[in-house]
């Protein structure tokens, strides 16, 4: 049955059983993720050979050359996913052992999606002074520093100075991966309704890591900051908001590039006369009243991507003539998520091994996604590509690629061909090698316990 057909209370239903499925399979599974050989094992010979007393050779050659740790160690493809569980998808401040689970889920999404291995750590602390060192310290074993949920502003302070200071990417996905998914989103929503990226009026609730970010990457790709209003929980950021002056540098930043789209007020006020809203802020339902709707803009555009529930139901947006409608939500569709990003933008990064991941690397990724998905055919309810379509990861991955060479950024040369040959491998083994587990009942059938 399709969700415009069901009730109301078989939709809440719905939304609510992938809650109900993790309690049980998360206890099933006794989590995630784990950590097993690549190499053969032969015999327990072969143990002189990855231990005492061969491994000394490779140590000797990485001791003589630090680069060679990516020809002859996990490091050119193995990621952290740093957080101190501060601001964990609608959660907030849950502490890190209760962010674990997320860490787990997104290296999963690395590996399936991009063929990229990843270690989740949660830091117990809140010192953002002590973040920095601790991923400092351990940079040396990674290809890359994946930051996530770590609440704002200090957020911004830690990558800037991680990015200053370690010798591999790194990036905040709050920040840059969530940016770059709802950017490509919005191509191809304003496509579809006949409206222009550099004329449409954005609306953006919320002014967290995520919405600052989505605002900066919009500007960038040629969104007029005249017809941008961004709005957080005290009102439109403009200039006459005296509080953020001193107190919060980014906020302040925007406020003076776009000063409200020359709006004053809150919410409502933030909505009217909008083409589409980018919201990004507090878990509904009931965070956006449906009445502020009616103000917006014909063919009106929402996406609500707040986790684990969107600021508004889709069905409310509707009600109030809401023509495009996405969440982050994989049960629903358009899902704009960052989960569409990061695998393959880290694919391209560690491919080439760049030694940063710049704005314009995410606005590459960004158009490569907007074209997989019209190139498919963009509909209203599919405006992104979506995780099942396994060809888009590949190409993303070569775009980010491209641009990191193009920029300078990156260690490695190499081709649009090579590039994809090898990221299509990757991404391959990963899908196949689970698809064995599972066969062989290394991964154990989740039907015993559900119902």
């Amino acid at each position: 049955m399709a969700d415009k057909e069901m009730t109301v209370e078989e939709m809440l239903a719905k939304a609510k059983k992938p809650g109900e499925d993790a309690k049980i399979l998360h206890k099933f599974y006794g989590g995630k993720t784990e950590m097993v050989p690549k190499a053969c094992i032969r015999s327990f010979d072969d143990f002189s050979i990855w231990y005492s007393p061969g491994v000394a050779e490779p140590c000797k050659q990485i001791a003589e050359n630090p680069e060679m740790a990516y020809d002859l160690t996990c490091k050119w493809n193995t990621v952290a996913v740093v957080s101190d569980g501060t601001r964990v998808l609608g959660l907030g401040d849950i502490g890190p052992e209760a962010a674990m689970p997320v860490m787990e889920g997104k290296g999963m999404l690395f590996k399936y999606l991009g063929g990229v291995d990843s270690v989740p750590i949660c830091l117990d602390t809140k010192d953002p002074d002590k973040i920095i060192e601790a991923v400092r310290l351990i940079a040396p074993s990674f290809g890359g520093i994946n930051l996530e949920d770590i609440s704002n502003p200090k957020c911004f302070d830690i990558l800037d100075e991680l990015r200053n200071d370690c010798k591999v990417p790194v990036w905040h996905d709050d920040q840059q991966g969530t940016a770059t998914v709802e950017v490509a989103g919005a191509i191809n929503a304003l496509k579809l309704v006949g409206k222009k990226l550099e004329t449409a009026n954005f609306t953006i609730i919320g002014a967290g890591a995520a919405s600052i970010a989505i605002s900066r990457l919009l500007l960038n790709v040629g969104v007029n900051p005249k017809n941008m209003c961004v709005c957080d929980s005290k009102g439109i950021l403009n200039t006459a908001r005296e509080d953020l002056e001193g107190s919060f540098r980014q906020k302040w930043e925007l406020a003076q590039k776009t000063d409200g789209a020359g709006k004053t007020g809150g919410m409502k006020e933030a909505i009217k006369g909008s083409d589409i809203i980018i919201a990004a802020s507090k878990p509904g339902p009931g965070t956006i009243n449906p009445e502020y709707l009616d103000a917006m803009a014909d063919d009106a555009i929402l996406f609500a991507t707040a986790n684990p529930i969107p600021e508004i139901w889709p069905w409310e947006a509707k009600e109030h003539g809401v023509k495009i409608f996405a969440t982050g939500r994989s049960d629903f569709p358009n899902q704009v998520n960052n989960s569409m990003g990061f695998p393959a933008i880290f694919r391209g990064v560690l491919d080439v091994r760049a030694t940063t991941i710049t704005d314009t690397m995410c606005l590459a990724a960004a158009e490569e996604l907007a074209k997989c998905a019209e190139e498919n055919g963009i509909h209203e309810e599919y405006i992104i590509p979506t995780m099942a379509e396994k060809d888009v990861f590949p190409r993303v991955a070569v775009a980010v690629a491209m641009q990191a060479q193009k920029e300078g950024v990156a260690k490695l040369k190499l081709s649009a061909d090579e590039l994809m040959e090898k990221a299509t491998f990757m991404i391959n083994r990963s899908r196949n090698l689970t698809a064995a587990m599972m066969k062989d009942g290394f991964i154990k059938d989740p039907s015993v316990v559900l119902k």
